[in-house]
């Protein structure tokens, strides 16, 4: 599933592709699960002509701030992603392959085009992301519910630490929590924690000051290198534990440290044993 650095990416393309802009064209696919009901002529009704003043994200979620309300909310799920025909596509790890430059893309949902005559395409393979049209991001339930942003609005440590001793339960399934920290999926998860040196098994509330500082600097580092490289996964540091973590035979860090897996929070976890206490 894409997760905070692929959403941050898409934000930008959209940013750089539409901002400032007018809509001049609207195609979208007839598809009450993907739309939540709503038709394409009420997406062409809310969106045409409309000026698109800023995109923003919290977490996985992201909407265009048009200079008309209602404004577009997505939701990428397993396999979605923002395309246009000028920029590099991410590869997602459960997305299909990338192979050709058609365009539209396959598996376009959604797409509009701009005064200018640039193009943005949302795409949705197994129909798992949302589209909602909204009146107010910042009173929607499903974005007020999310707990804070690890690339905008990371809390300090003293408050960090606050509100990890407030929960319970497994550290991989706190940061699997999305009214914990929004934007966090399973192999940052996994990362923070690898590099972190902590057991993703271990509850929040035993940790002692020093494990919570690496967990808040660890979270902070991993989400702010990945959004810098674009979430491109070829650019992430080779002692990454994410180069490693895919197969489930014989793996092993850079180091050599064996990889095992287990389910945590109802997870696949990558971990390493001999390091993560």
């Amino acid at each position: 599933m894409p997760e905070l650095p692929e959403v941050e990416y898409g934000r930008k393309l959209a940013e750089t592709i539409c901002t400032g802009k007018r809509i001049t064209k609207i195609t979208c696919e007839d598809d009450a699960i993907v739309f939540e009901k709503r038709s394409p002529q009420e997406w062409e009704r809310a969106l045409l002509h409309r000026r698109v003043l800023d995109v923003c994200r919290r977490g996985k979620y992201l909407w265009f701030a048009l200079d008309q309300r209602p404004w577009p909310l997505f939701h990428f799920g397993m396999t979605g992603a923002f395309r246009t025909p000028s920029q590099p596509t991410i590869q997602l790890e459960a997305g299909p392959a990338i192979t050709s430059t058609e365009w539209p893309p396959r598996f376009t949902k959604w797409c509009i085009t701009l005064e200018d005559g640039m193009q943005l395409a949302m795409t949705n393979a197994r129909r798992l992301g949302r589209a909602r049209l909204i009146d107010d991001p910042n009173t929607d339930p499903t974005i007020a519910r999310l707990g804070f942003d690890p690339l905008t609005h990371m809390p300090p440590l003293p408050e960090f630490a606050t509100l990890v001793s407030q929960r319970r339960g497994a550290l991989k399934g706190l940061l699997l929590n999305q009214s914990f920290a929004a934007g966090v999926g399973n192999w940052i998860a996994d990362e923070v924690l690898y590099q972190a040196r902590i057991d993703p098994r271990r509850s929040a509330q035993e940790l002692s000051p020093k494990e919570v500082q690496r967990l808040h600097h660890t979270l902070e580092q991993v989400i702010q290198h990945a959004v810098s490289v674009d979430a491109d996964k070829s650019r992430f540091p080779q002692d990454w534990l994410f180069h490693h973590r895919w197969g489930k035979t014989d793996a092993t860090t850079a180091e050599g440290e064996p990889v095992e897996f287990l389910t945590v929070a109802g997870r696949t976890t990558a971990w390493v044993p001999s390091i993560q206490r």
